[in-house]
């Protein structure tokens, strides 16, 4: 009979030295695999950053999948050949909204994909990003963010799916199973709750038992159940103790509470921070050694051999509490295949990566996460009707990818076929019209020669680059300052030309007919400027096809879908802001605001409209089913995000005035009509009741569905009495 993964594990394990145990809970990044790469890296580690990553920054031209590969084979080889017990090295990497080892396909960014409210478009996504991942050797991602963002000061916005537990639940969860069908392990990350008061990243974490087990651990026990085989843990500390070395959250509650059988790793030199930023450990061997003992199992970016040897020389940790960490190491390289198929084709990933299909998915995603926000009858734009466009801002001259984990080290992100706005507004209107781009100081005396004039923001924002201001920055330059950012993310200065906010305003003014496109990741403050704009499009950062895909949009051939993931506020003083906040006490408004967001969360408009009819509720084995026929009553063909929220009194503990219960993407041509059904498990309506017990407690719930968090058209009440689910006549 066949040993299983973990028997094989089990049985290799026995073998092992302690040195050789040591060096598969450790890893290496190095930087640039050129020169005396050879002579640097030790081949006895158990994981690796993939060499690719670092490969195109020395060159004249970006390496090709398949020399990527062959470095990545050499270096596997290596491993094998320098172990005493051939024991593979997992490549890892991050791969957000495309492989980043180098030019693979790059989709939007998360929270644009969020945005598509589509799981199956996600998964379909991660299946493609798999796949560039596996074909070159790379078998482990850092991926998906689950953390949610309910302060969008946070500079890691942009990585998430939004701000509700339901669609980052979902999304994360279709992220994980598209990764996990190619033999590349999901790492869903930050664990748990990876920002604070403020938006401040890795900072200190108040949040309570309640809130962490409603709100911040639902979309990691998703993953997991959706097949992810790691997770990482967050660089802060719950509970007053960090994350990295939190037993409560790394053994407790991840494995002998929800059975995960994977391994956990640590943010890059989120182990150092034990001693070092929390200062809960007086040395690095003391630091290592509460992490293994936690529950986390191998300890990234860097070398830290010496480090845990110390560890088990001074008494901090035992060589058998060590064997647990390597056991689960060992049985993940044993589940991936590692040791019985190693190697990858280079020819194979030259012909798949980037390949026609993958574009062509890349360009289905962008047109799926494009949110209209505002249109005053001035788009669609008629290609007929126009002889001159405008195009101002410098994000027009980009391609729309984002700065974030978009591309290699050190390397812009490039392909071909992958245009800038301003390529694609060409491209598209070929000879009949002129499209022009203009300077900030060409405002007055450019826009009024146009027919229409399009402004692309910019803005500053990421990983180590939280705002305190959210307004579009204006003529100030920007680094990310040591240590402040990802030891994997850029430090190139970004900076913005202009004051943003002025140039809409004198656009507008010199031209009425202007439409503002944002790229961003995260939400701007649009008050000095939203009332003169007559048209307004959040484009996120919509990939290398996002160009294509809003060129599309603008024109109508393509009709606007998505829905926003988070909310938009009017101003930073309202945050934090999120649409499922608990009752008030006595109200919501401020003295000079009525505490509503500028745009509401699941809001996005389309050139077309549609009608809702029939709406009934029935009780089913497992739950309810929810119905209504819906039509098309506009002039283009379109798809409509039907909601259905959740609203909850007299229960047992204070429920969130409203929360994402299901939600359906339906297409409809202009003139048709569907019946569509969203599905409600009992479980939907479980709780945690004021002794933390989770279950079907009593309660009265009101199901509304609408087409955003505050459109609803059609209301039903369901009552939870006594264990069973009861609907209200």
């Amino acid at each position: 009979m066949e040993k299983t993964a973990e028997q094989r594990a089990f049985t290799l394990l026995k073998q092992l030295s302690t040195d050789e145990k040591i060096y598969q809970v450790t890893s290496d990044m190095l930087f640039d695999p050129t020169g005396d790469y050879d002579e640097r890296r030790n081949p006895l580690f158990g994981s690796y950053r993939n060499p690719g990553h670092f490969m195109h920054c020395q060159r004249t031209a970006p390496a090709t999948p398949g020399e990527v590969t062959a470095q990545i084979n050499e270096d596997v080889r290596r491993s094998i050949s320098a172990q005493p017990h051939k024991i593979p090295p997992i490549e890892n990497g991050e791969a957000l909204h495309g492989a980043q080892w180098g030019m693979a396909t790059n989709f939007p960014q998360p929270i644009g994909l969020a945005s598509s409210f589509d799981p199956a478009l996600m998964e379909k996504v991660a299946n493609v990003i798999g796949k560039e991942c596996a074909v070159v050797g790379v078998r482990q991602v850092f991926s998906p963010v689950v953390n949610l963002t309910r302060d969008c000061r946070w500079g890691r916005t942009v990585e998430t799916y939004g701000e509700d537990v339901r669609l980052v639940s979902d999304m994360g969860a279709a992220m994980c199973r598209g990764l996990q069908k190619n033999g590349v392990i999901a790492t869903p990350k930050h664990f748990a709750d990876n920002y604070a008061a403020g938006g401040r990243d890795s900072n200190y974490s108040e949040t309570s038992e309640r809130t962490m087990r409603e709100v911040f651990l639902p979309p990691f026990k998703a993953c997991f159940d959706a097949g992810a085989q790691s997770v990482m843990a967050a660089y802060n500390a719950w509970e007053g103790v960090p994350c990295s070395s939190n037993r409560r959250l790394l053994t407790q509650i991840l494995r002998e509470e929800w059975g995960f059988d994977g391994f956990a790793v640590s943010d890059y030199s989120g182990v150092d921070g034990i001693a070092e930023t929390h200062r809960c450990a007086s040395s690095a061997a003391e630091a290592a050694a509460m992490a293994l003992k936690a529950g986390l199992d191998v300890i990234l970016p860097f070398d830290r051999f010496q480090t845990v040897k110390e560890a088990l020389e001074k008494g901090y940790l035992t060589e058998e509490e060590l064997d647990k960490n390597v056991l689960r190491v060992l049985t993940a390289k044993f589940r991936l295949g590692l040791f019985d198929d190693p190697y990858r084709d280079p020819a194979a990933a030259d012909r798949l990566v980037r390949c026609d299909e993958h574009r062509a998915l890349a360009l289905t995603a962008a047109r799926e996460t494009i949110v209209l926000l505002k249109n005053e009858n001035i788009l669609p734009l008629a290609k007929a009707k126009l002889r001159r466009i405008g195009v101002f801002g410098q994000s027009a001259n980009l391609i729309p990818i984002g700065s974030n984990y978009a591309g290699p080290y050190g390397t812009p992100w490039q392909g071909d076929d992958a245009p800038t706005p301003l390529e694609a507004l060409k491209a598209y209107v070929g000879d009949a019209a002129e499209v022009v781009y203009g300077e900030s100081a060409e405002i007055e005396t450019l826009a009024q020669t146009c027919d229409v004039n399009l402004y692309f923001t910019a803005i500053i924002e990421g990983e180590g680059a939280d705002r305190s201001n959210l307004k579009l920055p204006a003529v100030t330059a920007h680094k990310n300052r040591a240590g402040d950012g990802g030891l994997i993310v850029d430090e190139a200065a970004q900076e913005i030309r202009e004051d943003q906010e002025q140039s809409i305003l004198r656009l507008c003014r010199a031209n009425r007919n202007t439409v503002v496109v944002l790229q961003n990741g995260a939400p701007i403050d649009m008050r000095a400027w939203i009332r003169h704009a007559p048209a307004v499009i959040e484009a996120w950062y919509p990939g290398e096809q996002g160009a294509k895909a809003l060129a599309e949009i603008l024109f109508g051939e393509t009709n606007p879908s998505a829905k926003l993931p988070i909310c938009i506020p009017k101003s930073v003083g309202q945050l934090p802001l999120f649409y499922a906040n608990k009752p008030s006490g006595r109200g919501y408004a401020y003295c000079d605001d009525d505490g509503k967001p500028l745009y509401p969360f699941g809001f996005g408009l389309s050139y077309t409209s549609f009608s809702f009819s029939d709406v009934s509720l029935k009780k089913t084995a497992n739950g309810l089913k929810i119905s209504c026929s819906a039509s098309n009553t506009g002039a283009y063909d379109g798809a409509q995000v039907l909601q259905l929220y959740r609203s909850s009194y007299g229960c047992q503990v204070v429920r969130p005035v409203r929360e994402l219960a299901a939600y359906a993407r339906v297409f409809l041509k202009k003139g048709e009509t569907k019946r569509v059904t969203l599905s409600l498990a009992t479980q939907a309506f479980f709780y945690y009741n004021a002794e933390m017990a989770y279950g079907l407690h009593d309660g009265v719930h009101s199901l509304l569905l609408g087409t955003s968090s505050e459109d609803c058209f059609a209301s039903f009440e369901v009552i939870a009495r006594d264990g069973k689910l009861y609907i209200k006549e």
